[in-house]
């Protein structure tokens, strides 16, 4: 018997799949459960007018993201931090202050998404990355000053 995945089922199918199985199996497990529907005409066609939808708004969260990136590279952050000789500083500049500066300029950022392998310690411009999308990565200036 065809069916067509409603969630997904481990083992047997994903999510969105047509897949053949036994009929006692659709029929006593995965059709009660609301796992799948049989996969007649109209069943297809809903699950073909689902993945277009999903496609479109995955198209459209991408362009945001990209127009995202386009305006936190245009900015620089700066952060004031104490400083010792040789420009080192007194503490380190995390991803949490990183966040909360750019939350100041309007720009939210979560601070996880920043890739700071580790906190910055000296003075100077460093080049941040965060992952706004899971294909698209901004590169932020961040500049420390002295205080």
């Amino acid at each position: 018997m065809e069916v067509i995945f409603l969630e997904d089922v481990k083992g047997k199918g994903k999510k969105g799949e047509k897949k053949n199985v036994s009929e006692g199996y659709a029929r006593n497990y995965l059709l009660p459960n609301n796992l799948a529907v049989t996969a007649t005409k109209g069943n297809l066609k809903d699950l073909e007018a689902k993945q277009k939808s999903v496609e479109k708004k995955q198209e459209e969260e991408l362009d945001e993201a990209k127009a995202y990136k386009a305006e936190l590279e245009a900015l620089t952050v700066e952060i004031k931090a104490k400083s010792g000789e040789g420009g080192r500083l007194f503490g380190a500049i995390s991803t949490k202050q990183i966040a909360e500066t750019l939350k100041k300029m309007k720009k939210k950022v979560d601070k996880r998404k920043i890739g700071l392998d580790e906190p910055i310690r000296a003075l100077g411009v460093t080049n941040v990355p965060i992952k706004i999308h899971p294909e698209v990565t901004a590169t932020v200036k961040v500049h420390v000053v002295e205080e």
